[in-house]
C-alpha cells in the first residue's frame, strides 16, 4: 500500500483548496494539496514536505481526518499495491502559501465548500471538515 496524503490548511475558519493543472483529466478541478509518502518517512513528515513543495511554505500537522480513501493512479500498477488517501489537518506556520503546481488557490469557508469541483477523493472529507470550521 501507499499512503497519499492532503492537506486541510485551516485558517480563520477557512480552508485552503488548491484548483489542479495536470494530468489533463482532472485540470481546473479542486483538491486538497499534497501527494504521495516517500519511504521512510511519516505521514506527517510527508505532508509536511509536499506542502514545502506544492505551495512554498511550511505547515503543522494538528490531527487527520476520519477515515480513508483507495485511489487508483495509472503510474500505480496493481502488482505494485494500492494507493490510499488520507487527509491530515494543519495549520499555517508559513507565509501565505503560493502555488507552484497548482493555478488557483483559494480559502473557503464551510458554506462554500460546495462552491468549488472538487476530486472525488476527496469529497468523502468534507463533511468531517465542516466540524473543523466554525
Amino acid at each position: 500500500m501507499t499512503l497519499v496524503v492532503g492537506a486541510a490548511i485551516v485558517r480563520q475558519g477557512r480552508v485552503l483548496a488548491a484548483r489542479r493543472t495536470y494530468p489533463p483529466a482532472v485540470a481546473g478541478r479542486w483538491e486538497f494539496p499534497g501527494g504521495k509518502q516517500a519511504p521512510g518517512e511519516t505521514p506527517e513528515q510527508s505532508l509536511i514536505r509536499e506542502v514545502s513543495e506544492e505551495l512554498a511554505t511550511t505547515i503543522a500537522v494538528v490531527g487527520w481526518l476520519p477515515g480513508e480513501v483507495a485511489l487508483t493512479s495509472p503510474d500505480t500498477p496493481a502488482a505494485n499495491g494500492h494507493l490510499v488517501l488520507r487527509i491530515g489537518l494543519a495549520r499555517l506556520t508559513g507565509p501565505e502559501p503560493q502555488p507552484t503546481e497548482h493555478d488557483a488557490l483559494r480559502w473557503l469557508c464551510p458554506d462554500e465548500l460546495d462552491d468549488v469541483d472538487w476530486l472525488e477523493p476527496d469529497r468523502p472529507f468534507l463533511s468531517a471538515l465542516r466540524a473543523h470550521l466554525p
